[in-house]
């Protein structure tokens, strides 16, 4: 009774895939969950890994072992709410409360209905269906689990909002939020935060496809994929000869088995690629993969994020950066390499209002000559004014770097400031025509419909041809819902998602590809 682990096996019967009541013996994944477990914890994972079936065991536990506690488990769809409360009803069932022997360690039901299971020792169990009547707000809980989180239609940031005060405060209280990859969203945002390791209060747990617990949960699936691949190829198995260019990373890198890769195979004839990579990722960046016609090529980019550098410590650059840009650093300014003296820096500038909110964000990407990222600035609650007194140091900071800014909209007072009174001379000059058909030049960068087009398919081909090397996280994340639709060029459209710091990097290839300086160095 003192170990959940033991508890389960001894007690808890669940179905198998055959039918079978079984003990619910943990599985490794589930084992190491339960071991790792923290305050909040967000869960990246493929389908039938089985968390949902772990935490209400979890929680039929706590709630037999913690007189007067109250726990609660949401999900996306009210039909799914109600298979999941059969199958906690049938877990209580399967417990020996009938046995004398027993009786004290196992409380009887005081109410059992549509939405909750009660038991005499004061403590419940609640389910409750996203979207629907509040059932967070005025109620105490000690474990909440948002289940399939990604498939909530709207209002998951709410959710959470009004989650996290409804949690007991005690040390032992606990949220899970879990989910398989559904595009960006709250949760996606969520989970990628806390995996980046970006000063999140949540605990990250992600578990491919490749996981221990799929060997014995999927036999009957791997053993049809392999019955199919060998009747196409007459009557052997897969072998490593035949295994294509992903297969063999997966193989190699991720040390899939040919079981496996036989099942993925199997899958993809039978679904689609896309659809795999959803539901049974590799890698979290994979999961959240979606077919958003993206202009940038996002196995390029989930490449990328694999091997990105973390920005410089504060420490180690806190003492060399002038007073201006100190109060940003590793929050919206990140720096990745200092430096080298006499080196070219190029730089790009996209300028937004500065007013908060979920509005855009002013930026500014640095890369060095040889195409290598050594900074990024992002935020919105910056006034131009503001802003333009940041670029003029971070450009002077990087060798008085060669800066090319978006002239539209804020971006000519921004110019006009540096100019004037900043008197910063290294800026990039545009040529074109005025109405007598004179060319003359112009200080910043115009984007319409004919330029857009032209500079992002020149970052595209810069970074595919890894002619420029981009660290920054989160201008990677932008470029994986930057598309093309209807002629247009712009990010997937949702609060929260951004694509100015794509516009700033594009803006530094421009000032790449003209490759002037203005100033001594």
């Amino acid at each position: 009774m003192k170990d959940f682990r033991l508890w389960a096996k001894n007690f808890c019967r669940i179905i198998d895939n055959d039918g079978n009541s079984v003990p619910f013996v943990l599985n490794p994944e589930q084992e190491q969950f339960i071991k790792n477990m923290e305050k909040y914890n967000v869960i990246l994972k493929g389908r039938q890994i089985g968390f949902t079936t772990l935490s209400l065991a979890y929680m039929l536990y706590s709630a037999i072992t913690k007189p007067d506690t109250s726990y609660m488990m949401m999900t996306h769809h009210n039909k799914v709410t109600q298979s999941l409360l059969r199958k906690l009803k049938r877990m209580y069932h399967s417990l020996p409360h009938e046995n004398e022997k027993y009786a004290e360690l196992f409380p009887k039901l005081d109410l059992s209905n549509r939405d909750e299971l009660s038991f005499k020792n004061g403590s419940r169990i609640m389910v409750a269906t996203a979207g629907g009547e509040d059932s967070i707000s005025g109620n105490t809980f000690q474990l909440i689990h948002f289940s399939e989180m990604g498939k909530y239609d709207d209002g998951q940031e709410e959710i959470m909002a009004t989650a996290i005060p409804a949690l007991a405060k005690n040390p032992d209280s606990k949220i899970i939020t879990e989910s398989t990859g559904m595009g960006y969203n709250f949760y996606q945002e969520l989970f990628m935060k806390a995996y980046r390791g970006k000063e999140s209060v949540w605990k990250a747990h992600f578990y491919s496809w490749l996981a221990k617990a799929y060997q014995k949960q999927f036999k009957h699936s791997f053993d049809e994929a392999e019955q199919w691949f060998r009747l196409h190829n007459n009557g052997r198995r897969l072998t490593y000869d035949d295994l294509e260019h992903d297969e063999r990373i997966l193989k190699d890198k991720f040390k899939a088995n040919y079981r496996q890769l036989m099942y993925r195979r199997y899958y993809i004839e039978t679904n689609s690629l896309e659809k795999f990579k959803r539901e049974f990722p590799t890698t979290p960046d994979e999961a959240f993969q979606t077919s958003n016609v993206s202009v940038f090529d996002t196995n390029k980019i989930v490449e990328r994020l694999q091997h990105v550098i973390p920005p410089l410590e504060t420490k180690e650059i806190y003492d060399q950066l002038p007073d201006t840009l100190k109060p940003y650093i590793n929050k919206n300014l990140f720096i990745y390499h200092l430096p080298k003296k006499g080196m070219r820096h190029y730089g790009g500038v996209d300028v937004a209002s500065g007013t908060g909110g979920v509005n855009d964000n002013s930026t500014m990407s640095i890369f060095n000559a040889d195409g290598q990222q050594m900074a990024s600035f992002y935020a919105n609650d910056i006034p131009v004014y503001k802003f333009a007194e940041i670029v003029d140091s971070l450009g002077r900071f990087f060798n008085y770097a060669f800066l090319c800014v978006e002239r539209n909209s804020y971006g000519l007072p921004l110019i006009e400031k540096l100019r004037k009174e900043y008197h910063y001379m290294n800026l990039l000059k545009q040529k074109i025509f005025d109405q007598k058909g004179k060319r003359k030049l112009q200080l910043g960068f115009q984007t319409t419909k004919i330029t857009k087009p032209i500079i992002i398919n020149d970052m595209k081909e810069n970074f595919e041809l890894g002619m420029i090397n981009i660290e920054c996280v989160q201008t990677l994340e932008e470029m994986k819902i930057y598309q093309e639709s209807n002629g247009k060029m712009n990010n997937k459209r949702g609060n929260g998602l951004h694509d100015d710091l794509v516009i700033s990097v594009a803006m530094a290839c421009q000032a790449m590809k003209q490759n002037k300086y203005y100033v001594d160095i």
